[in-house]
């Protein structure tokens, strides 16, 4: 008999199973269903969890993080993260200090994102990670491994000391054990004894370690300015920029219409803007013409949940009580999700006033 495949809607409680140290600022957490399911996602893609934590002492706060997938779609009991903790990072922190097996989360949204070797079929890759950009790669290589796949794949793992490699000894046997995988590994700095290539990840650097890049599709998934970086580097060496790929929120989708009752466009001219009354806030602002729901909050100074801030992510993910937006989302938010009323204030610019609410 054959498992059910979870389902957030119908229960988003996770179970964390466990937690293991990777290294002294890394940790990977495994979850679990409350009842025997199994997970379906693609190598790469991503999950938004909401985590009870207390900040700043209050009596407690949600808050919500995109987090990437690092275990393989070949494990499907489980499904884990690989955290790194960020000096000043709420959540991070919350995670390697607090989160111990037995206790629960929540998962919202059902596994997104388009970083995946699905979405960019090639036949040869040259895979760059930055620190703990490694966690999408460790889901795809798992799940070649476990595959038995042959891969023509270059992974080229940078990181700040040797110390800070993530699943070294692992990324290691993957390489001696996945025909056409090749694993190399460049540290920044280091005491002198690295063996090989040492330093800032640059073009040339990587035409070292793969001559041939010019002909491989390129996935990079790091730091913003790590992936910018050698995107403009690796442009400027030749490469095609349509070969290249990085895992931001950058991705486009046709625009939906959102609308609920209780709203008259004809009331309110749309070059004048519109009321954005925030009902489990008790605040109403004005979203200037052309201004998304998230950008007229702030400008208020009200501090919504957000992290990709393109549509893709889910993490801002609110009720939509009454009114109509144009919502430009790239895969945020699922369309019974958008039956039921939720959209995206991020990329939402609204058609008329609006109610908004918590989900």
């Amino acid at each position: 008999m054959s498992l059910p495949v979870w389902d957030p809607d119908l229960d988003d409680v996770l179970v964390c199973r466990a937690v293991r140290t990777v290294t002294a600022t890394v940790k990977t957490f495994v979850f679990a269903a409350r009842t025997p399911q199994r997970f379906s996602f693609r190598a790469g893609q991503h999950l938004v969890f909401a985590f009870e934590i207390d900040p700043g002492g209050a009596d407690g706060a949600e808050v919500l993080r995109s987090y990437t997938l690092s275990s393989p779609p070949t494990r499907p009991d489980t499904l884990s993260i690989t955290v790194r903790r960020r000096s000043g990072g709420v959540v991070s922190t919350w995670l390697h200090h607090h989160l111990r097996p037995g206790m629960t989360v929540r998962a919202i949204s059902e596994p997104l994102g388009e970083f995946t070797l699905e979405d960019h079929p090639a036949p040869r890759y040259l895979m760059l990670a930055g620190g703990s950009g490694i966690t999408p790669f460790l889901s795809m290589l798992r799940g070649l491994h476990d595959h038995g796949h042959t891969a023509d794949v270059v992974l080229v793992h940078a990181a700040h000391t040797t110390d800070d490699l993530i699943q070294r000894a692992e990324l290691e046997v993957l390489a001696a054990e996945t025909v056409g995988l090749r694993t190399v590994l460049v540290p920044s700095s280091d005491d002198g004894a690295w063996p090989g290539h040492r330093g800032r990840l640059s073009a040339a650097m990587l035409a070292q370690i793969a001559p041939d890049l010019a002909e491989r599709t390129v996935l990079t998934c790091g730091p913003e300015t790590f992936m910018a970086d050698l995107q403009h580097q690796l442009v400027e060496f030749g490469c095609d920029p349509g070969n290249l790929h990085r895992e931001s929120f950058t991705f486009a989708d046709p625009a939906v219409a959102l609308q609920l009752q209780g709203a008259d466009p004809a009331e309110h001219p749309a070059h004048a803007g519109f009321p954005v009354e925030f009902a489990h806030l008790g605040r109403t602002v004005h979203c200037p013409p052309g201004s998304t729901v998230l950008q007229a909050a702030a400008a208020a100074g009200i501090t919504l949940p957000s992290s990709c801030s393109q549509g893709l992510c889910g993490t801002c993910k609110s009720r939509l009580v009454s009114g109509e937006v144009d919502m430009q989302h790239a895969g945020g938010v699922r369309p019974k999700e958008i039956a039921q009323g939720r959209f995206l204030p991020c990329c939402s610019v609204p058609l008329t006033p609006l109610v908004v609410d918590r989900l």
